[in-house]
């Protein structure tokens, strides 16, 4: 044995004796050393040293090689990083989010340090993990767009809609080659379009409309042979006008090249529809692999394959937890339950959780009681403060699946100054509808708190609310008809910003001008002539509701307020015509702005009410669309139309005395209806606060 142990005491190439390599052993690695007593058990003694170098010697030389190729490895994809090692997509996002402005945190979780932007709210991946998709519609996010977007060369979708984000479009935007969708439409944007744009010959849609785009448009449009759809509507754009590829297109509200909007050549062959969703195009994003992307995987599945273990096993672990939290059970669907699905972006709540919400829906939660039903406050498990509307008669609103047809179609109704559906519920006797909680209420409890809201926040919120309705007018579709335009349906979000409520419950209309209804919905002073004498409802119900709101705004008196004080004599309209012809506007103003006479600037006060009148003209014809309404708020065509209106007045002064006392006989029925219950109760279901 002695000699045996002396010829392996040397080793014939490295002359390490046995001890020494224990040592190094035991120091460098404790899991081959803890193996060598394992190996040791199995082996017979003569053997034992000799087998150990061997197997130690075959462990370097593989880890060598493994480390030799992952050398490789890094090499080959080192173009994805910067000299420093930064993630050339992170370096990107984080340029975008520097130069914009975040007032909700929406970008919070965009970290300069991370390696993988992939996790990252509004940011999509592919399967290789490259950015092919930014979407942040409607976050009221302003500045400007950052150049640094042309280093996400694999993007495919940019969706920026319904922001306050100004400056240029830059042109680098141009060199992004694979880009299918971009939409910057309802921004802040002037300048020129970029020729560059020309460039994107993956390009499908395309919408910039709702900005201040200037100049001409490029002719490189119309070499985009795969565009489908092209928005330029609402700018200052200028002549020529490109033969374009797409057959749907619009640059109406150009006044240099569509002064009206009914000129030829104006609106393609098809409709536009309403702006697009980054979920509904995730599916489809995704690129081929790349060979170096399959050798990291075989490489990292052979070096890192334990980590590989812990990292599966964490993520079933985090799945079935966040499974089981999000699995709610309907409470009253009799033996039947079904779990929480999803409808797009929309959550279907269970009844229980709403429930426990509201403290069973407690009238120390109640926020308002409206014609649709009551209001509560509620919480949920994830501390989301929401709003759950308990609809009145749930079983009168259709089946489960029209239900839920119906409110997956409002779901898609996004825009910044519309209240969002967050989610609904349904069983057999409940039908429910959840909102994010609006802490500032509505304009209705606002004009009656303190402080008053000033004239420059009135007009704002006028602004805000012309502009979702234009939204539901012309660019849903089917088109939206609110129905139930008033102070109380226009909430305020925490920059009292307006954001138009209540519209979920409005019926939907296709493509029909009118839509008439066996029960007439609204509050009264509201509703339009012709809708509450023959139940015909139009976009035009919804500007004269508008009309009434802005008074509102103005006077700081609900409609129903007018006409009872002593120097009020006649219909609100009639004496708010008289006023105005009378020019004593400042008697319509509200009590508290007249506290400061600087206050609110007189020019927008008779801007406002020309607006509010053009409004509520007794025929729905001659009442403007939202559109030219918002245009007239912002200063643009207001003494043009006023003048054609007074023109008419004047031609038509003969047969307009039966139109005023019909309209002042409506106005008489609105008092009626609020002083006899009986008949409020038998004419119409009328809507209070939401």
């Amino acid at each position: 044995m002695t000699g045996s142990g002396s010829s392996l005491g040397k080793d014939p190439v490295g002359q390490l004796s046995c001890s020494r390599v224990r040592r190094q052993t035991q120091a460098n690695c404790p899991f081959c050393h803890q193996m060598r007593y394992w190996v040791l058990d199995l082996i017979p003694s003569p053997a034992k040293e000799s087998t150990i170098l061997m197997m130690m010697t075959m462990m370097m030389r593989r880890s060598l090689v493994y480390f030799l190729g992952f050398s490789c490895l890094l090499c080959s994809v080192s173009g994805l990083l910067s000299s420093k090692g930064v993630n050339f997509e992170v370096q990107a996002l984080m340029d975008i989010k520097a130069s914009l402005h975040d007032p909700h945190g929406v970008l919070d979780n965009w970290d300069r340090d991370a390696v993988d932007p992939c996790s990252w709210t509004m940011v999509t991946c592919s399967s290789e993990n490259f950015v092919i998709g930014l979407g942040t519609p409607s976050q009221n996010l302003s500045g400007t767009l950052s150049p640094s977007i042309t280093n996400l060369t694999n993007l495919r979708i940019v969706l920026l809609q319904n922001n306050y984000i100004t400056g240029k479009i830059p042109s680098e935007i141009g060199r992004l080659t694979r880009l299918e969708t971009l939409d910057l439409s309802d921004n802040f944007f002037h300048g020129e379009i970029p020729f560059s744009v020309g460039n994107l010959r993956s390009l499908q849609y395309l919408r910039l409309n709702n900005n201040s785009l200037s100049g001409v448009i490029p002719l490189s449009l119309s070499n985009m042979t795969q565009l489908v759809l092209l928005d330029l509507s609402y700018n200052n754009l200028s002549s020529p006008v490109p033969r374009f590829a797409a057959k749907t297109f619009s640059i109406v509200g150009n006044p240099l090249i569509c002064p009206t909007g009914k000129e030829p050549d104006c609106n393609g062959t098809t409709l536009i529809p309403m702006s697009m969703n980054l979920n509904e195009t995730r599916a489809p994003l995704y690129v081929g692999r790349s060979k170096n992307h399959k050798m990291a995987i075989a490489v990292g599945s052979s070096v890192g394959i334990v980590s590989f273990i812990f990292f599966a096993v964490g993520l079933f672990l985090w799945w079935r937890q966040r499974h089981n939290q999000n699995t709610f059970f309907d409470v009253k669907d009799g033996h039947h339950h079904h779990e929480e699905v999803s409808l797009g972006n929309l959550r279907r709540f269970g009844f229980r959780e709403l429930q426990i919400a509201t403290n069973n829906f407690s009238s120390k939660n109640l926020l308002g009681k409206g014609g649709y039903g009551n209001v509560y406050k509620g919480t949920l498990t994830d501390n989301t403060v929401v709003a759950v509307k308990r609809l009145k008669d749930g079983n009168a609103l259709g089946g489960e699946i029209q239900f839920q047809t119906e409110v997956e179609m409002i779901s898609l109704a996004v825009h910044r100054n519309l209240l969002r559906l967050y989610g609904f519920c349904i069983t057999q006797a409940e039908k429910l509808l959840v909102y994010p909680y609006m802490s500032n209420g509505s304009v209705a409890s606002r004009m009656k708190a303190k402080p008053v809201l000033d004239w420059s926040v009135r007009k704002k919120i006028a602004i805000g609310a012309a502009r979702g309705l234009v939204y539901l007018h012309e660019q849903c579709d089917p088109k939206i008809i609110h129905r139930d335009v008033k102070a109380a349906n226009i909430l305020l979000d925490d920059y009292c910003e307006a954001v138009v409520g209540d519209f979920g419950l409005a019926k939907l209309l296709d493509h029909q001008d009118t839509h008439v209804t066996t029960a007439v919905r609204g509050t009264v002073g509201h509703i339009a002539p012709e809708y509450l004498s023959t139940g015909q409802s139009s976009e035009k119900t919804d500007v004269f509701g508008f009309g009434i709101l802005l008074l509102e705004l103005v006077t700081g008196l609900r409609a129903l307020e007018f006409g009872k004080a002593a120097n009020q004599k006649g219909a609100m309209l009639e004496w708010v015509k008289k006023i105005h012809l009378e020019k004593k506007l400042e008697v319509l103003v509200d009590k508290e702005l007249l506290k400061d006479k600087k206050s609110y600037d007189e020019i927008e006060l008779e801007e406002m009410v020309r607006v509010a009148l053009l409004c509520t003209q007794y025929l729905p014809g001659h009442r403007p669309k939202m559109s030219e309404v918002v245009r007239m708020l912002e200063g643009d065509g207001l003494a043009e139309r006023w003048e054609a209106s007074q023109g008419r007045s004047e031609s038509g002064s003969k047969g307009s005395n039966g139109r005023v006392n019909e309209l002042m006989s409506s106005s008489d029925r609105y008092s009626d209806l609020t002083d006899d219950s009986t008949l409020l109760a038998q004419a119409m279901e009328l809507s209070g606060p939401r």
